[in-house]
């Protein structure tokens, strides 16, 4: 699994996701906080399933994350 997802998308996807949760946990949202889930995992594993479909890579021109560019 190559990782997809750079710096600044990691830590938005994060922060997005453990708000959600926090939402959640709270019961601010309802269930569908628990939707944080998603980006959280996405942010801790580095690799966003759809970025590949999309053909999106948002760890920069200047890395080769096939290489661990991004990933280290």
């Amino acid at each position: 699994m190559k990782c997809n997802v750079g710096g600044i998308d990691r830590v938005l996807r994060i922060a997005v996701g453990l708000v959600l949760i926090g939402l959640a946990v709270s019961n601010v949202v309802g269930v569908w906080g628990w939707i944080g889930v998603v980006p959280l995992a996405t942010g801790l594993f580095r690799f966003c399933p759809l970025y590949p479909i999309l053909g999106i890579n948002s760890c920069g021109a200047g890395s080769d994350c096939s290489g661990g560019g991004c990933c280290k």
